[in-house]
């Protein structure tokens, strides 16, 4: 529960801020470890939130460069208050920018720095609050920062892999389309008057074109807004529970998606499960906060279960066979770290090895996507190509008879 707090220091200093805790008193215990005196505390109402359209976040990227500089100066003895100076002035997202500027505040004021960047929890993830804590508890705050430059770096070169995939295929669909409504709302238009005037019968194929192009360009303006509709109600209903449990499970059943995906959630999986308990994290809050960060609803379902039966006793490997979402591979070598002692090293291991995996069969998309998308969009300017050359030849026929 978040709960909004103002507080007022023995010199009359007023602080007022959000804070992440399970009942009142956590709260009030938190401003006097602070030295603070608690003046008024409320529930924070975070059920109005709307839902955003286009959100502005930081990039994995921005993440890792932010953890590798931070591990480098804390690595030198440079204090966290100063770290943070640093970090503000030379970090060149600018939401990462006002988020470290209001961390750096916050800490001078007193709080740790994991309380700080929990009032940011826009801006810095669960899964990096729970490591810092952990880096905090543990006195090993520097090697945490590392880990979790490691952890950002693989995750944003993973995102670097599917962006590249993906943009072939999407610039070529997009000149298709382009090429398609050229066709039909300039060049079949100059044709219309020719066919009329010839009496031919024209072919279904050519009426059906003559039929879109009249539409195009008649209801244009209907159309465009229907579009738009479709594509921002699609985008907010994405959103929405129900929405993204619909779209994560396609993401994980569709032929030609399915494996790909799947490769991606066991790498993440692996890695992050990895990275906290290596850190010192216990298996249980582990899985719980690698259920926020696996980036699939229907497997972050999944998760949560298995974490319960974990709870109740069941050993890890079984619990998640019992999913039947993640490859064989990833249960044998959960058994064995179990039975080793060595989970993290064996899970960094499966981690590497399934981001060798996904990279390859991203590759391997790519080079079965290029040719069938020319030879699909090929088909497509061919059929309207012969659609208008079809009543021609009949044209033709017609005056030598």
């Amino acid at each position: 529960m978040l709960y909004k707090y103002k507080a007022v220091s023995e010199s009359g200093q007023v602080l007022e801020g959000v804070y992440e805790a399970r009942t009142e008193d956590d709260v009030i215990a938190m401003i006097r470890n602070n030295s603070y005196l608690p003046v008024s505390i409320e529930k924070s109402d975070t059920r109005g939130k709307s839902l955003n359209i286009f959100t502005t976040r930081v990039k994995k990227k921005d993440l890792a460069i932010f953890c590798r500089q931070f591990y480098t100066m804390l690595n030198a003895g440079i204090s966290i208050v100063k770290c943070l100076d640093i970090l503000e002035k030379q970090v060149e997202n600018n939401v990462l920018k006002k988020a470290i500027g209001r961390v750096c505040e916050d800490v001078q004021k007193g709080f740790t720095l994991s309380e700080a960047m929990k009032k940011n929890e826009e801006v810095f993830p669960s899964l990096f609050i729970n490591m810092i804590e952990a880096g905090e508890v543990s006195g090993n705050l520097d090697t945490i920062m590392e880990r979790m430059s490691i952890h950002y770096e693989k995750e944003n070169k993973i995102e670097n892999k599917v962006k590249s995939a993906l943009a072939y295929p999407i610039v070529l669909s997009i000149v298709a389309i382009g090429v398609v409504i050229f066709l039909l709302t300039f060049v079949m238009p100059t044709f219309i008057g020719m066919f009329e005037s010839s009496g031919v019968a024209l072919p279904a194929p050519t009426r059906l074109l003559l039929n879109i192009s009249y539409g195009l360009q008649n209801y244009w303006h209907i159309f465009i807004p229907i579009v738009i509709a479709l594509i921002v109600l699609a985008r907010l209903y994405s959103q929405t529970e129900s929405g993204s449990l619909l779209f994560d499970s396609i993401k994980i059943k569709m032929p030609g998606i399915k494996k790909i995906n799947i490769k991606i959630i066991t790498s993440r999986f692996a890695r992050t499960l990895a990275t906290l308990m290596a850190s010192g994290i216990s298996l249980l809050e582990a899985l719980d906060a690698v259920s926020k960060v696996v980036g699939n609803k229907v497997v972050a379902q999944g998760i949560r279960k298995a974490k319960e039966d974990v709870r109740k006793g069941a050993p890890l490997s079984r619990t998640i066979k019992e999913m039947n979402v993640f490859p064989p591979m990833l249960n044998s070598m959960l058994k064995v770290g179990e039975e080793s002692g060595s989970l993290d090293e064996i899970l960094t291991k499966t981690a590497d090895f399934y981001d060798e995996e996904a990279e390859v069969s991203l590759q391997n998309m790519t080079t079965m996507l290029e040719p069938i998308m020319t030879v699909f969009m090929a088909i497509i300017i061919g059929f309207i190509v012969i659609s208008m050359a079809m009543p021609m030849f009949d044209m033709v026929n017609t005056i030598q008879i």
